[in-house]
């Protein structure tokens, strides 16, 4: 077993329960480990302002990885880097999800915006990330192969129903490096936790790549070990095993 010195924890499906919570025995590890000089980072598909309550909660001033790896963040109130989606991409996949009929969201430096939002002049905001949803199968697989056609985005998801478009090259994983380049620590000194092909990329280059027990099926296959869920503290229970001394 490694010396590990970072933990990167996706949110939803990981750190978080179904009640979108930080079970009590979540929290008292990442303290303890955050006592004893380890660091614990967020890695996660949110954006800064959804993520930002959690990190509170947990009293965390270390730097976090949000939207995919789209921002990176020095600590919760310095922001160390942003890539954005060009705005023609942002028209063509908005364009994709009109042609078929799909929920989208995006995100934005100014915030989420969805298929719901008013009189939204998509040419004046930055955009960070673009999503699909439907529960058609068959629609969502076509609007992957059109998209990977492009070969412009990184096309991952956070659940079986959707799809994540990052910029090219841009992932969890290269958020995750950018963290370690700024606090002088090795790829392979670090853990990271997760549940969805928007974990793979960060799961796969970390020392060790830990899979939820209620990770996608491709998840657990790539990981290096595969951990209990999220409602049974799995984060607490990595933290104890592989982080603490």
């Amino acid at each position: 077993m490694g010396t590990y010195k970072l933990i990167a924890l996706d949110m939803d499906g990981t750190l978080l329960n179904e009640d979108k919570k930080i079970s009590a025995e979540n929290q008292a590890a990442i303290r303890e480990a955050s006592a004893q000089g380890k660091v614990v980072i967020m890695s996660t598909g949110r954006g800064a302002i959804s993520a930002m309550p959690f990190v509170k909660e947990l009293g965390l001033s270390t730097p976090l990885v949000v939207v995919n790896g789209s921002e990176v963040w020095a600590s919760p109130d310095t922001l160390l880097k942003r890539t954005l989606v060009p705005i023609e991409t942002i028209r063509n996949l908005h364009q994709l999800a009109v042609e078929n009929d799909c929920w989208w969201w995006a995100y934005s430096v100014a915030g989420v915006f969805n298929r719901e939002s008013e009189g939204l002049d998509m040419d004046q905001h930055e955009w960070l990330k673009f999503g699909y949803f439907t529960d058609n199968a068959e629609k969502l697989q076509r609007i992957r192969d059109v998209v990977s056609s492009w070969g412009t985005l990184e096309i991952t998801n956070s659940h079986p129903s959707n799809l994540e478009l990052n910029p090219l090259g841009i992932s969890k994983a290269t958020g995750v490096e950018t963290v370690c380049q700024l606090l002088g620590i090795a790829m392979s000194e670090v853990i990271a936790m997760g549940d969805s092909e928007n974990d793979i990329a960060m799961i796969r280059e970390a020392g060790l790549g830990v899979a939820m027990g209620n990770a996608q099926e491709e998840v657990k296959r790539i990981a290096d070990i595969t951990t209990v869920t999220n409602n049974e503290h799995a984060v607490a229970q990595v933290i104890r095993t592989y982080l603490l001394t």
